[in-house]
């Protein structure tokens, strides 16, 4: 199964608006459509979002040599629309860069679809090598709690924070995975619970609010999340919701671990501050499954992500490396050294 992929020469997504109640693929021909799913969360998470623009790039590319337009004009307007669809998550940014770099070079239209093609494949491998790494940090962490949605449908066909713990269930099966329901779209009780439910995976799904109790009560090992955004000293911007987590698990004294790509790290934005938070419809948060739950003239404020400190952070695993979120003078720059979250 694979979340976003290329198919005659068009996009195929899992749209995940429709999940878990049915699996259904949309195929998109053209860029407007990609942005509109994209905005729509039929597509979503960083790393997919990465995959997604790069082959937003190649799509606009083939549709451009089709009529007949002007390669380059063409590839700065699809640019613009996919860099705008989501502004928080850097990998979608980081996807379509690749891709006007590569133009840049010289590439063509059959070498920037191989180019998007390859960071689609490098996908699997990096979150494979991270879930790796994870699993080995947090060895031992039999009950965990999860935020958002971090597997398979948020990156080609293997996760991140959900690869970490699908690791460690393998190494040695997990008493419990705690998935918060994610208010407002609910991405954990619809996409995480359904991915764990096909692997076996034993999960109790909570509202949001449920968690730092659960934390404080000791019933909680480990935190692992997947990240949006991370800036260069280690702040990380993720689904709204987790730096609750953050707080808690640094009050209870147990590992908070995100998981996600070095892409996802941009180096261009110098702390949380600077990382810019997307603020979706305010219908979402005064309505629960389509149907309105507030009271009449009340208002409502849907930021998407937040942003949780690097002091609050045990540490990052990227592919490359563990980066201490406790060391002094920590950077998500620098080389960073294995945290021993014990």
């Amino acid at each position: 199964m694979r979340t976003v992929d290329w198919v005659e020469r068009a996009i195929r997504i899992i749209d995940q608006t429709r999940l878990p109640a049915e699996l259904v693929s949309i195929d998109i021909r053209e860029v407007d459509e990609l942005v509109v799913h994209i905005r729509s969360l039929a597509v979503r998470g960083a790393p997919a979002l990465g995959v997604a623009g790069a082959l937003g790039m190649a799509l606009a590319a083939c549709r451009s040599a089709e009529r007949g337009g002007d390669l380059d004009a063409d590839l700065a307007v699809a640019a613009e629309k996919l860099v705008g669809a989501r502004p928080t998550a850097v990998n979608l940014s980081w996807g379509v860069e690749q891709l006007a770099s590569a133009r840049g070079g010289g590439a063509g239209v059959e070498e920037l679809v191989k180019a998007a093609l390859a960071i689609r494949d490098a996908d699997i491998e990096i979150n494979q090598a991270l879930s790796d790494r994870g699993a080995q940090l947090l060895a031992g962490a039999r009950r965990v709690l999860t935020h958002c949605n971090a597997g398979a449908l948020a990156c080609v066909e293997f996760g991140t924070a959900l690869g970490v713990i699908e690791r460690l269930h393998a190494a040695a099966p997990l008493e419990m995975v705690y998935v918060c329901e994610t208010r407002p779209l609910l991405q954990g009780s619809r996409l995480t619970a359904w991915e764990l439910g096909r692997r076996g995976i034993p999960h109790r799904i909570i509202v949001d609010s449920a968690a730092a109790g659960l934390l404080l009560g000791g019933e909680v090992e480990a935190v692992v999340v997947g990240a949006d955004r991370i800036a260069a000293n280690g702040d990380v911007a993720n689904k709204v919701g987790t730096v609750s987590h953050a707080l808690a698990a640094g009050y209870a004294g147990i590992p908070f671990v995100v998981a996600a790509p070095e892409s996802t790290i941009d180096f261009s934005t110098e702390s949380g501050a600077g990382i810019t938070i997307e603020l979706r419809d305010a219908e979402e948060v005064l309505a629960l499954a389509g149907h309105r739950v507030a009271s009449p003239g009340s208002t409502g404020w849907n930021p998407a992500f937040d942003v949780t400190p690097a002091a609050l952070v045990t540490a990052i695993v990227t592919e490359r490396r563990t980066i201490d979120g406790r060391a002094d003078g920590r950077d998500a720059g620098g080389a960073g050294s294995a945290a021993n979250p014990g």
